[in-house]
């Protein structure tokens, strides 16, 4: 691990084992398999709790977690301890206050509802319907592969104004970056190659910025690049500025919608009354996606960092302390969500889910997420009669960080 990225540790593994027993017992294979018996207990017996193995404490009820994520003076994103700091360096969610609200709002035109309307769910819906035309006579497919990893891959594709070939070689960077923001182990393989593949990103950004600028391009004028691109003197990012924000938009569209997917259609199939139910009534869908945003989230996690000595809940922090604030364990809270481990799509407030986080780091692109997931799920029951996920046949779900089936298989009635 590099040596800047270590904590000077207060907590000797013993004493933690003392004062945190159950945070000493967990590890990351626990929490890849199933987190949710160990959120369970945490919640009930150490809400706040140290793991020697990752060197971090884990922040595990509703409450707390909201206190946190809201609080941008003692709790921030970007240090040298911050995985998405340390893969993709400087941007809207590795920094606080007018810098935040700064790259944040130079984007958030692109993402608001009547621009997605307006500018993406064509192309949305166009993308959904090439990719089932590829395998509509089969019957079934391995839906992660064949769908859900690439629909957003596209869709991202769209949304900067890069070319369709590209996908193929964004899909190998993204997995990397997928490895590198979930590496709280510090392999340095690892961060080595998601430093990489992100720099490569970068230098394909400044590629297609180029050619805007000159004219080598006529492209569509409703793109993001080329919104950034020719905003206003003044409001203008850098280059540097606009390549490395466009490294988290481009993760975070990609993350967030291929989990969703994926976890809506299992959860939909391990529940066939709730699945019946939104295949004869598409109107049900945002709801059935808001409640497996809550019931299994895709992101499971938030980390943050501490900026001076607090005592919090109890604990005392010091400076530099890493906090991971469990938004899976906050979603399953019983002090918020009644009977939290049914899955309900009736539930009357699982729009109250931290899904997409909380506080002025929520989700930049959850709009666009939830307009993705409700377009693909409609023309999927639409175009496929009876699809459902065969769960005789699902690899997972799994993930500490970031939590999905590996492979799913989806049969329907040709």
């Amino acid at each position: 691990m590099n040596e800047t990225c270590v904590r000077s540790a207060s907590l000797a593994i013993g004493e933690a084992a003392r004062r945190f027993p159950l945070g000493a017992s967990l590890d990351l294979a626990e929490l890849s398999r199933d987190p949710y018996p160990a959120y369970a207990r945490l919640r009930e017996l150490e809400p706040v709790t140290y793991v020697p193995s990752l060197d971090m404490y884990l922040v595990t009820r509703y409450r707390d977690v909201s206190e946190i994520l809201r609080d941008t003076h003692d709790f921030v994103v970007g240090t040298e301890r911050s995985t998405v700091f340390d893969t993709f360096g400087e941007h809207m969610m590795t920094v606080e206050g007018e810098r935040h609200d700064r790259y944040k709002a130079a984007h958030q035109p692109f993402f608001m509802p009547a621009n997605i309307r307006e500018t993406l769910e064509a192309r949305i819906a166009m993308h959904v319907d090439s990719l089932i035309d590829q395998f509509i006579q089969f019957g079934e497919v391995e839906f992660r592969k064949a769908f859900a990893s690439r629909l957003p891959i596209l869709t991202m594709l769209s949304v900067f104004g890069l070319r369709p070939d590209e996908e193929q070689k964004l899909r190998v960077w993204y997995d990397s970056f997928e490895k590198a923001l979930s590496n709280f182990t510090w392999d340095e393989t690892i961060r080595a190659e998601g430093q990489k593949h992100a720099q490569l990103f970068i230098e394909l950004i400044r590629r297609y910025s180029d050619e805007l600028r000159n004219g080598g391009r006529s492209g569509k004028d409703d793109t993001l690049l080329r919104l950034l691109l020719e905003a206003p003197e003044g409001e203008r990012l850098s280059d540097e500025q606009i390549c490395r924000n466009a490294l988290i938009v481009f993760f975070g569209g990609i993350s967030t919608v291929e989990a969703l997917l994926l976890n809506s259609m299992y959860a939909l199939s391990l529940h066939p009354e709730a699945l019946e139910r939104v295949r004869a009534e598409p109107s049900l869908i945002p709801r059935a996606l808001n409640e497996t945003v809550r019931w299994l989230s895709p992101v499971q996690s938030a980390t943050r960092h501490l900026t001076t000595d607090r005592t919090f809940a109890g604990i005392r922090f010091r400076r530099g302390d890493t906090v991971n604030c469990m938004l899976a364990a906050a979603n399953r809270d019983p002090a918020m969500f009644e009977e939290p481990d049914r899955f309900d799509i009736d539930r009357k407030n699982a729009q109250r889910h931290f899904g997409f986080a909380v506080g002025p780091h929520h989700c930049l692109g959850s709009r666009l997420a939830r307009a993705e997931a409700r377009i693909a799920l409609e023309r999927l029951f639409s175009r496929l009669p009876n699809l459902r996920i065969d769960t005789d046949r699902i690899d997972g779900p799994f993930g500490y960080e970031f939590r999905q089936p590996a492979a799913a298989m989806a049969v329907w009635q040709r």
